[in-house]
């Protein structure tokens, strides 16, 4: 063990000589509290969470506070718990019970600190196995941003060129897809990070209300304005704003935000004066801004002005390898202030139902179906029906067909990753021709990689 790690420990320490082995060992000792939390609050850490219940006699008392902490105890990630109880615990019903119910694996006093640590640890590669082996392998370090596929990779390289300018970036994405998360990753990776980050949705905005939100206005300039108030654009200056569903605004004011664009001014309700703002634009959109320029909805000089950087973000159903690494994160975070709960896993019905699902609402519809998932399930598995999608036996051909999706992506990941992303040696490791390639590259969404003879 590199760092300290958290072990739970309830209802009381280990004795002493056991305790100063533990900490050698690389664990820190924390006495879970009566009414759930712990003494110590839970770590944020990235390792699997670890429960100790050890019990020198089997009392009542020492009963009701063991389950309260089991069942009130909630970690960042699922705790495994293990326990070290006397022989004589066993041979009552409702110890036995608790170990049934609650505890990975157990062992009798008296024990030695070999099969102490050999039980510990194979509950901590339990714990790591069940958080997807720990947020660094889920989420990036500096983005934020879960999953590993080619589509994500792809967009996490053009966030990081992008937030070395000042330049307007315009974000294009399905409903659901992350626009807002994307733009909040370019502003920390920004010179502006220490500055705000503000957000507007532009669809939930009153129209009698958004020029005076966005521009601000001053007193008396329309019944109920009692007092001057800096609008949206002014709060973001020295940062950023992210004008999300930028389709939905207005047309009469697209000219006052294109002006603001062109001449970092802006002029409040009722006034004369203009002010200057220093604000980067990130604006995104879940229609196509340029078929609504088309048909008049949208200005086109404000479509060029905001477009300088576009940014598209996949749908979910685009990276289905991404899926298990969603669900996971989604699945600690649901779990998280949650006490009456035994969940701590997907069963395999669940994982080829959330393969097989199109996403119409992408990674917010995950996000939501996990949520109603650690409600609604009764076991320690999460079930298809939990997440509210068919299971196999309902559409058994759509789950397979998911399944030899995501193998076939993975085999072209793969050999493209060995092939240094050369077509031509990538198609010839997997044994097709370089236009079946070019085929299967784009089915996936695999983007553009170099073509070499």
């Amino acid at each position: 063990m590199l760092a300290a790690q958290d072990l739970y420990c309830c209802p009381r320490l280990p004795e002493a000589g056991i305790a100063q082995h533990l900490q050698l060992k690389g664990w820190k000792l924390i006495l879970a509290a009566q009414d759930g939390p712990a003494q110590t609050s839970p770590s944020a850490g990235l390792q699997g969470q670890v429960g100790l219940v050890w019990l020198d006699e089997p009392s009542s008392p020492w009963l009701e506070r063991s389950l309260q902490c089991l069942r009130g105890l909630r970690s960042p990630g699922p705790i495994q718990w293990v326990g070290v109880l006397p022989r004589q615990a066993l041979e009552q019903s409702v110890w036995r019970e608790l170990v049934i119910n609650h505890l990975r694996d157990h062992q009798t006093h008296p024990l030695s600190c070999e099969a102490l640590d050999h039980m510990l640890a194979s509950a901590q590669r339990r714990a790591c196995l069940l958080q997807g082996g720990g947020a660094l392998t889920l989420v990036d370090d500096d983005l934020g941003m879960i999953g590993q596929s080619p589509a994500m990779a792809g967009l996490r390289h053009q966030i990081r060129k992008v937030a070395l300018v000042d330049a307007p970036v315009l974000i294009s994405g399905e409903s659901g897809s992350g626009k807002e998360l994307a733009a909040q990753a370019i502003h920390k990776q920004s010179r502006r990070a220490t500055g705000a980050f503000v957000a507007v949705n532009c669809a939930a905005i009153a129209p009698a209300l958004i020029q005076s939100e966005l521009f601000g206005h001053e007193r008396g300039s329309f019944t109920g304005a009692t007092s001057g108030r800096a609008g949206l654009i002014e709060a973001a200056a020295g940062g950023t704003l992210f004008l999300d569903e930028i389709g939905d605004l207005a047309l009469e004011l697209q000219t006052n935000l294109l002006r603001f664009l062109q001449e970092h001014t802006i002029q409040k309700v009722g006034s004369s004066r203009t002010l200057q703002v220093d604000a980067r634009v990130i604006a995104a959109s879940h229609i196509d801004l340029a078929s609504a320029v088309g048909t008049g909805r949208f200005r086109e000089d404000l479509f060029y002005r905001l477009s300088v950087l576009p940014l598209h973000l996949p749908p979910l159903r685009e990276r289905l390898s991404d899926i298990p690494a969603l669900a996971r994160h989604f699945l600690r975070t649901s779990l998280a202030g949650l006490s009456h709960t035994q969940v701590e896993g997907f069963s395999q019905d669940a994982l080829s139902a959330l393969l097989a699902h199109p996403w119409p609402g992408n990674v917010r519809e995950l996000q939501n179906r996990m949520r109603r998932a650690v409600v609604m399930a009764d076991q320690r598995l999460i079930s298809a029906a939990d997440l509210g999608l068919p299971g196999p036996q309902h559409d058994a051909a759509l789950a397979l067909d998911a399944a030899r999706c995501l193998a076939e992506r993975e085999a072209i990941e793969v050999a493209l990753g060995r092939a240094d992303q050369n077509i031509t040696h990538a198609a010839r490791l997997l044994g097709v021709s370089r236009m079946t390639l070019y085929r299967l590259r784009q089915k996936h969404g695999l983007g553009d990689y170099p073509i070499a003879a």
